[in-house]
């Protein structure tokens, strides 16, 4: 018995949330918070809850269960979803943002949370956190539904442009990911492009193309996919920068919205399609649930010396309790000690590469 209690000590997490980021603030994201204790999403957690003091009191009140396993720590002011990353920056400290990030610097927490400005909730945790293995800038994930299940898709939004290197470390950073939360023990990676053949696209992608063939890297490459293997599911990680990565996803949960939209149109057009319509209900219900984006909710910035989650700022309770989940079972992986290795041996093969051609400027 004692044992068995002192193992549920140890797994005891702890997560910091930024209680009042998002577009709707403390009542969805208490509420989530509540739903994710309530169905024991985190396994043994407490939370602590960043915010206005009096709104967070209020808030938590509906939810009795959830008191036990919360605490407040009040900040008198947030950072609003227009805000600059630099004005963030200047005038965070303090922020309900910024105490939700510094609570998991100083270990007080394993991992935060927030449904804030993501420009803001990048700069702050790179700023406090500082990046793993000598990278330049975190990658957002988005887990991404398909034939086949999910797929692990980065970047989705954190750096516009990449350049090769940036692209090998996101699939490093990326298969390690998956394997963790997925348990594929040799994920497949492709790099998102134009074409699948080795020639298509620009310089940068067909240098990482090379790098991911070359470098050593014991990595499951299968090499260029394009658009329409992001629905197939051909691999398990679909590597490409934030520009593009930003607007397929946006595209993608647009037209989820839009098909689920037009299959209630449809359903209930005449009573012949309703009686359709209830035949066929448990179909349906699963399809409309693996294409919800609540279902999937949380993008990870991987990359930095702790666990961030970034939550979709319209999601709703149940959506923002998932993002919660995604970041508690991240905190008890291994995942960050092994792509820091596997970025280092990129590294040295990077570093061997480039040395005759220094030789050669000497001689």
């Amino acid at each position: 018995m004692q044992e068995d209690a002192s193992d549920a000590v140890t797994d005891l997490i702890v997560l910091s949330i930024d209680a009042m980021g998002g577009d709707h603030g403390p009542s969805i994201v208490v509420a989530g918070v509540a739903l994710a204790a309530k169905q024991g999403l985190c396994g043994p957690a407490r939370f602590i809850l960043h915010g206005r003091e009096d709104e967070l009191a209020a808030e938590l009140k509906k939810f009795p269960g959830a008191q036990a396993v919360c605490e407040i720590r009040h900040s008198d002011t947030t950072i609003s979803m227009q805000d600059k990353p630099a004005h963030a920056l200047r005038r965070g400290k303090g922020t309900s943002l910024w105490n939700c990030i510094e609570s998991v610097k100083s270990g007080g927490a394993s991992a935060a949370v927030s449904a804030g400005n993501t420009g803001a909730l990048m700069a702050i945790s790179k700023l406090q956190l500082r990046m793993a293995a000598d990278m330049d800038r975190p990658a957002i994930v988005a887990s991404w539904p398909n034939a086949k299940g999910v797929a692990t898709v980065l970047d989705v939004g954190a750096n516009v442009v990449c350049n090769a290197e940036q692209l090998v470390e996101f699939a490093i950073m990326g298969e390690a990911f998956h394997r963790a939360m997925h348990g594929v023990e040799r994920p497949s990676i492709g790099i998102l492009n134009v074409g699948s053949e080795d020639e298509k696209g620009h310089d940068e992608v067909r240098e990482a193309n090379r790098l991911l063939r070359e470098a050593g890297l014991n990595l499951n490459y299968h090499g260029f996919v394009e658009g329409t293997d992001l629905a197939k599911g051909t691999v398990d990680v679909v590597v490409t920068d934030g520009f593009t990565g930003n607007i397929a996803l946006k595209t993608a949960e647009g037209m989820a919205r839009f098909f689920a939209g037009e299959m209630r149109s449809a359903l209930t057009s005449s009573p012949i399609a309703m009686l359709g319509a209830l035949l066929a209900s448990g179909g349906l219900k699963a399809m409309r649930a693996k294409l919800d984006p609540s279902s999937v909710n949380g993008g990870p910035l991987l990359g930095l010396n702790g666990v961030v989650v970034k939550s979709h700022g319209s999601s709703d309770a149940r959506g923002f309790s998932n993002a919660i989940k995604l970041a508690a079972n991240l905190a008890r992986s291994g995942y960050a000690a092994e792509a820091s290795a596997k970025i280092t041996q990129l590294e040295t093969a990077l570093h061997a590469e480039h040395q005759p051609a220094k030789a050669e400027i000497k001689a």
